[in-house]
């Protein structure tokens, strides 16, 4: 008796793409890449909503035509991935790589789960009080246990250093692995015959495909000096004695000056590194060698230095790089009108904030005045940013933030920076791991209005109870623990309970 023929199933290839990162561009070359090759090939995709710019499964079935032809019959192809059923995934994102492996996609007996390792961060992320960022190395390693085999790389710095998108990188992570039947060969004239940023495109694929094949370890070497070259910093370098200091406290140094000077100047990078060298010196005395105190101050203190204000909200909102991420995100193609709405609501406050000092101080002083303002400024604005009546003012806007320091919140934030970095320099001498608390803590100073005085009246309290747990045991575990408090609730009822229940613990009635 004849052996039964062997059963030939179809390669199943599920791609996990973000809005605006070329995933149906992927499916469309995996397709044209199988129609050539001999294959035939079926494509469906489920947008998402809600998730970041809204995630989307793109699901690829791949059948060779002899087989179909020999067997006298089409065959029937799957509109959507099964949990335990599919050869590939490929993700553009860490996130989406652990979504596909908690809803059973990725399997160890079968699935090749192709990631990259940059996050492009949910918003329950953004939004929470403190880091609310997922651990992305315990992403990665549910990945690589989930998975027969994993390969994955930052494929986000690829693209961005080939000038290219994510897509391309990823086909090229595709063909490194030799997970599908093609030369590489096929999968370049694929990207050729889809005529859009060709020569980008099959950049950006080479590099894809060098760095699958290293098992993803290393980028290309070119690609790497372009993907981790250093913004320029302008006028202002890294001073000298943050040279010799290992990345771990340079590189937060390095970044504060950078987004000082893009926020405000070149005086204002050098105040902000200027501002760190006391720091530096209380390391050299009172430090435990960590350097903790000094990386965390560096990083609460850049993003107090550039807090955000009226200035800055006009000129992020008219750079021509946002204009070009959106259209980019929504795919918006030549010959398309793109039409950006923005919501403001300014109060009487932040507008008071924005003016000269003197100014701003009597408008809120003054009954009738700020009364008008209130009136004015009750309801919210809708600016339409493509247009030029909507773009020209808040352009404007934006160029007078040379005037930002006479302004009414500049010298109220630097009093407040003031403040906190002496009461910080005075910790450290008599308690340097409460002093590492207290720069952290500054980091629930953020934002504007509401949530701005919300988070200056919690932190001002930690200050109080700072200088209250100075030379007291566990002094740092107990300030960390009502830095927790404060960020439990947006309330501050859980810092209150917090606090009253420390009191009555060193109560010696208690």
């Amino acid at each position: 008796m004849d052996a039964a023929p062997a059963r030939v199933r179809p390669l199943a290839v599920a791609i996990h793409a973000l809005g605006g990162e070329g995933g149906g561009v992927l499916a469309d070359w995996l397709v044209d890449l199988a129609e050539h090759g001999g294959y035939l090939a079926q494509a469906t995709s489920v947008p998402g909503v809600a998730q970041r710019t809204g995630a989307t499964i793109y699901y690829v079935e791949l059948f060779p035509r002899a087989a179909a032809e020999q067997a006298g019959r089409a065959p029937v192809l799957a509109l959507m991935p099964a949990p335990g059923d599919v050869d590939v995934v490929v993700a553009s994102e860490l996130m989406e790589a652990a979504r596909a492996v908690q809803r059973g996609f990725v399997t160890p007996d079968r699935t090749l789960l192709i990631a990259s390792t940059h996050r492009s961060y949910a918003m329950t992320e953004k939004l929470a009080l403190a880091d609310g960022r997922a651990d992305s190395a315990a992403l990665l390693e549910s990945c690589r246990q989930a998975a027969r085999a994993l390969v994955a790389f930052d494929m986000a710095a690829i693209a961005e250093a080939t000038r290219s998108v994510i897509s391309a990188v990823l086909l090229g992570a595709l063909a490194g692995s030799g997970a599908l039947p093609f030369p590489r060969a096929d999968f370049e004239a694929a990207i050729r015959r889809g005529g859009i940023g060709v020569g980008a495109s099959l950049a950006a694929f080479a590099a894809g495909f060098d760095a699958a094949r290293r098992g993803g370890a290393t980028m290309p070497a070119a690609v790497e000096a372009a993907a981790t070259r250093a913004p320029s910093a302008g006028r202002v370098r890294l001073p000298a004695w943050a040279e010799t200091l290992p990345p771990e406290c340079r590189d937060p140094i390095r970044l504060g000056i950078e987004r000082t000077l893009d926020y405000q100047d070149a005086d204002y990078a050098r105040d902000y590194a200027g501002r760190l060298e006391p720091i530096h010196a209380l390391e050299a005395r009172r430090g435990d060698g960590s350097l903790r105190l000094l990386a965390e101050t560096a990083r609460q203190l850049a993003l107090a230095m550039a807090y955000e204000d009226t200035f800055r909200v006009a000129e992020l909102k008219t750079r021509p790089a946002r204009f070009a991420r959106v259209r980019d995100e929504l795919g918006v193609t030549d010959g398309q009108i793109l039409e950006i709405a923005e919501y403001f609501h300014p109060r009487t406050q932040e507008i008071a904030d924005t003016l000269p000092a003197g100014l701003g101080a009597w408008l809120l002083r003054t009954a009738w005045a700020r009364e008008a303002v209130d009136r004015f400024t009750a309801r919210g604005r809708t600016v339409r940013t493509t247009s030029l009546a909507g773009f020209l003012p808040l352009h404007l806007l934006a160029r007078f933030k040379r005037w930002r320091r006479r302004s009414l919140r500049f010298a109220a934030e630097q009093a407040d920076i003031a403040a906190w970095l002496a009461a910080v320099a005075k910790c450290a001498e008599a308690d340097y791991a409460l002093a590492v608390e207290l720069a952290r803590a500054r980091g629930l100073v953020k934002g504007y209005g509401d949530t701005h005085a919300r988070g200056r009246a919690r932190f001002a309290r930690l200050m109080d109870m700072a200088r209250r747990l100075q030379g007291q045991p566990a002094g740092a575990q107990r300030f960390a623990a009502l830095h927790r408090a404060a960020l439990a609730d947006e309330t501050g009822e859980a810092l209150d309970r917090a606090i009253a229940g420390l009191d009555r613990s060193r109560s010696p009635t208690a």
